[in-house]
């Protein structure tokens, strides 16, 4: 059997990794999706391409991100419902999924993230029974996720919020800027009796560095046995890490 010829050896191994590669563009809401591509989640330039420099205000919600919000509608949403994210392409990666909010001191389509976030989800390694992780090396519950849905705190004040999510490819994070980033942001109205504080805060760039735990990993991916995510601890406290995807989903009428 004869090779592919280079060049086309170098566009199938491009077109393998690109397939890899992910973004977010509408938002679920109690296991309903809901509406159109890029409605309530600001449509960046970077497609399904990854950021690498944490130091960039591109980490807040992707390139041109910042710039999308007057051209984005709000949903309105409930603390305590379940929200969620649809994925464009398939989380291919090996990787944590994470979930950030920061409140919008206005309009969050003014909003540009200058803000503090707060974490209130990640999704890690898994350890099902189906896992296979008996020969003690970190398998992903993230992987092959096209949705995901986690729970909006009860205790999260009434207000406008861009609620972010940020997947984390490690498969090349053993050099600096080797983790890819893949962040995108919703926009949402909160209704909520709440009177939580949610903390602890970091802020996009400044709360990672290109050395923090879990963005830096000495070891090859695929021998890690442990994994440790990047940013603050979850928010309520006491809030764990998942490691059961849940990605349900209604059927549409």
């Amino acid at each position: 059997m004869k090779s592919l010829p280079a060049t086309l050896a170098v566009v199938a191994a491009l077109a393998s990794t690109t397939c890899a590669h992910w973004t977010y563009d509408r938002i679920i809401v109690n296991d309903q999706v809901i509406g159109e591509p890029w409605q309530y989640v600001r449509h960046h330039s970077n497609g399904n391409n990854f950021l690498s420099d944490v130091t960039s205000t591109d980490m807040r919600c992707n390139i041109d991100g910042l710039l999308s919000g007057v051209n984005t509608s709000t949903y309105p949403v409930n603390a305590g419902d379940r929200l969620g994210f649809t994925i464009k392409d398939t989380f291919g990666h090996p990787g944590p999924q994470q979930v950030y909010i920061s409140k919008a001191p206005a309009d969050v389509k003014d909003y540009d993230g200058s803000g503090d976030w707060s974490k209130i989800y990640t999704l890690s390694d898994c350890r099902a029974k189906d896992c296979g992780t008996g020969d003690g090396v970190v398998k992903w519950a993230t992987y092959r996720a096209q949705t995901f849905n986690f729970k909006l705190p009860a205790e999260l004040p009434a207000g406008e919020y861009l609620l972010r999510a940020e997947g984390i490819a490690i498969h090349a994070a053993q050099k600096i800027k080797g983790a890819q980033f893949y962040v995108a942001c919703a926009q949402i109205r909160v209704s909520s009796n709440g009177t939580g504080v949610p903390g602890p805060t970091i802020k996009f760039p400044g709360g990672y560095t290109a050395n923090s735990t879990g963005i830096l990993i000495p070891q090859i991916w695929s021998q890690i046995t442990n994994y440790t995510s990047p940013g603050p601890k979850l928010w309520p406290e006491g809030t764990e890490e998942a490691h059961v995807l849940d990605g349900k989903v209604k059927q549409s009428d």
